[in-house]
C-alpha cells in the first residue's frame, strides 16, 4: 500500500524559503516518477516540479530558478527546496508518485497522492 506524507509547510514572508519533505512507503521510490503539485483556492491543481527515476528533473516556468526538487532513494524521501517565495506561491502543496509512462507535470499522470501541506507567503 503506497503512502505519501508531506511535511514542512508553514507561513513565511515574501523572499523567504521553505523545504518540503514527502516520506514515501509501500514501494521502491527509486523506480517511480515523483512530483510536487500545488493548488490555490479557486484554482486547478498545477504541477510544480518532477523528478524521474533516473534523476532527471523538470519544473514549471513559474518556479524555475527558485525551486529545486530532489530525492533520497535510500530514505524514501522526496524534497523540494523553495527559495525567494512570493505571495502567489501560497497554496496547498502535494507530493505524488507515478509508475510507468512519462514523468511530467500533469496531475493525471500520477497514481498516488499525499494529503497536502499548506504553504502561505505574505
Amino acid at each position: 500500500h503506497v503512502q505519501l506524507v508531506e511535511s514542512g509547510g508553514g507561513s513565511v514572508q515574501a523572499g523567504g524559503s521553505l523545504r518540503l519533505s514527502c516520506a514515501a512507503s509501500g514501494y521502491t521510490c527509486s523506480s517511480y516518477c515523483m512530483g510536487w503539485f500545488r493548488q490555490a483556492p479557486g484554482k486547478e491543481r498545477e504541477g510544480v516540479a518532477a523528478i524521474d527515476s533516473d534523476g532527471s528533473t523538470s519544473y514549471a516556468d513559474s518556479v524555475k530558478g527558485r525551486f529545486t526538487i530532489s530525492k533520497d532513494n535510500a530514505q524514501k524521501v522526496l524534497y523540494v527546496r523553495m527559495n525567494d517565495l512570493k505571495p502567489e506561491d501560497s497554496a496547498v502543496c502535494y507530493c505524488a508518485a507515478a509508475y510507468g509512462g512519462a514523468c511530467d507535470l500533469l496531475p493525471q499522470t500520477y497514481n498516488y497522492w499525499g494529503q497536502g501541506t499548506q504553504v502561505t507567503v505574505s
